[in-house]
């Protein structure tokens, strides 16, 4: 990647990453569903104003808006609801943590639709142990008390985490001629009116948030968790790719839990110590060359032989 791709990538996983400790402030107060229609709100807003701004051009074809209207669903209503729910019950580490398993989804999911991103041996063997990380996570509170609501909160990111890969390599595949504020923008502007429908049917009345806290929240959680962060996801997607833009996942889970640990006070225990080592292995295993590159050489034709000074590659090729 480029140095302004990479200044993006780290940025976004700042952002992302600080989320699920403003989203655990936040529905210390209000629901969550509230709180993502009151976030996507303030995004609204930004997107809006950064549209005014930079003027793109909007798309004129019907299966392109339709494929935007898809995204404002899976890649903000679904993953945002849930994530929010998820938080009521469990920790904002574990969250963060449970939602660095996007790119492991996405490999899989771009491997079926996408030619150019496909899993190799190596990946597969990162796969595994992204799992094991994810099943050492959620046994954590498998006892008959925690089972029901903490195991649940747990599925939720994860089931997230599963529409977030999906809409990724959805975006890769149907808009990659999008403008990245558009893309935003649409998005981001569906999914509030949509959540917004939502919020009488699972939270009646409608209770606003009072703590001065929780307004900091949902402003932080709009401008910079919805707004900015949409503008540079998009903008990687499109310059990156999927898989490599879902990689600043990898970086939340560090964040979120330092940012958890610090400011919620919130345990930290061997299961959640080991779950992120191994979601932080898979992770390097996945992205990493070295492990491929070993794996060339072990499985070369001429690994182990002496080779004389001075012979030629066609030489070597007859001396087998």
């Amino acid at each position: 990647m480029k140095l302004r791709e990479w200044g993006a990538f780290i940025l976004l996983g700042l952002v992302w990453g600080s989320s699920f400790l403003w989203i655990k402030v936040a529905v210390q107060e209000i629901g969550p569903v509230t709180l993502v229609a009151l976030r996507l709100l303030f995004g609204s807003i930004g997107l809006l104003a950064v549209g005014l701004i930079w003027r793109p051009s909007f798309p004129r074809e019907s299966k392109v808006w339709l494929a935007l209207l898809l995204i404002g669903i899976t890649n903000t209503v679904i993953p945002f609801v849930l994530i929010s729910w998820g938080e009521t019950y469990i920790d904002s580490g574990v969250a963060a943590i449970l939602n660095g398993t996007v790119p492991l989804f996405t490999i899989v999911i771009a491997h079926v639709f996408l030619h150019d991103d496909r899993i190799t041996m190596v990946r597969g063997f990162g796969l595994l142990i992204g799992f094991v990380g994810v099943v050492v996570l959620m046994g954590r509170n498998l006892g008959l008390e925690g089972f029901q609501k903490d195991v649940l909160g747990q599925a939720a990111v994860v089931i997230a985490s599963i529409s977030y890969a999906a809409s990724a390599v959805f975006t890769r595949r149907n808009l990659r001629r999008i403008s990245p504020i558009v893309q935003a923008l649409v998005s981001v502007v569906v999914a509030d009116g949509i959540v917004w429908m939502m919020v009488p049917v699972f939270e009646s009345p409608f209770r606003g948030p009072d703590l001065p806290v929780t307004w900091v929240a949902l402003v932080w959680l709009g401008l910079l968790g919805s707004c900015l962060a949409y503008l540079l996801y998009f903008y990687l997607i499109q310059n990156v790719g999927a898989t490599r833009a879902s990689m600043v996942t990898y970086l939340m889970p560090v964040v979120g839990v330092a940012l958890g640990v610090i400011f919620l006070k919130e345990h930290l225990d061997w299961q959640l110590a080991v779950g992120t080592m191994f979601v932080g292995g898979s992770v390097w295993i996945v992205n990493s060359g070295q492990l491929s590159r070993l794996a060339k050489r072990l499985n070369h034709p001429d690994r182990g032989r002496v080779v004389a000074p001075g012979k030629s590659a066609e030489r070597r090729e007859d001396d087998g």
